[in-house]
């Protein structure tokens, strides 16, 4: 299916205490939501797919669940970091928690970046609901793979020269099944993607 396990930026990931648990409740809420929809989980060789995440604070700081966390069911305050930084054009990436950061991470922060507006962003894996919206709607570069540097520049040009600020919705065409969706906060973007899954009739209940 995938290999989103694997880190293509260079990341400098200090181990820290997990994240305040409260705080937490609405990214794990929205997590288990995907999770029960078949959008985020694990493929038969056990690679995961899928992440989420939610703005800090002010600036482009995040937590987001952590790599390769696709395999459990339910995730606590140990499977969550917390991004602090990052320069895509070194193609580093600043993390810090009992986890390191999910391997999409640098797609996620360019949204925060671009989109002040945005508090949450969610990316899923859906085969049938990818070959329906490709095309369709914003896509990204086909040369771009996952977590690349290629592929954040192409999400930043596709936010400036597209609709896609007011779709909230976009398809990665170099990572196949990988589907994006933000919002104001996690309910609007996983009523983003849910929408569309409703409207194909393929969510799994």
């Amino acid at each position: 299916m995938t290999d989103e396990g694997y880190i293509k930026f260079r990341a400098d990931w200090k181990k820290a205490p997990p994240l305040p648990k409260e705080k937490l409740k609405e990214l794990n809420y929205w997590r288990q939501v995907m999770y029960r929809h078949h959008l985020i989980g694990a493929c038969e060789n056990k690679i995961g797919f899928g992440n989420i995440s939610q703005r800090w604070n002010e600036g482009v700081f995040f937590a987001i669940s952590g790599s390769a966390t696709g395999n459990f069911p339910l995730l606590n305050e140990m499977h969550y970091a917390l991004v602090n930084g990052f320069d895509l054009n070194e193609n580093t990436l600043t993390c810090e928690g009992p986890i390191i950061a999910s391997s999409e991470s640098m797609s996620h922060a360019v949204i925060y970046q671009e989109c002040p507006e945005v508090n949450g962003v969610i990316h899923v894996h859906h085969l049938d609901m990818w070959k329906k919206l490709l095309h369709k709607i914003p896509t990204t570069d086909k040369t771009a793979t996952y977590g690349s540097p290629e592929m954040a520049l192409s999400i930043i040009d596709l936010l400036k020269n597209t609709d896609l600020k007011n779709r909230k919705i976009f398809v990665m065409e170099g990572h196949r099944e990988g589907i994006f969706a933000f919002g104001e906060n996690l309910k609007e973007a996983a009523s983003v993607i849910l929408d569309f899954f409703k409207k194909y009739n393929l969510l799994k209940i």
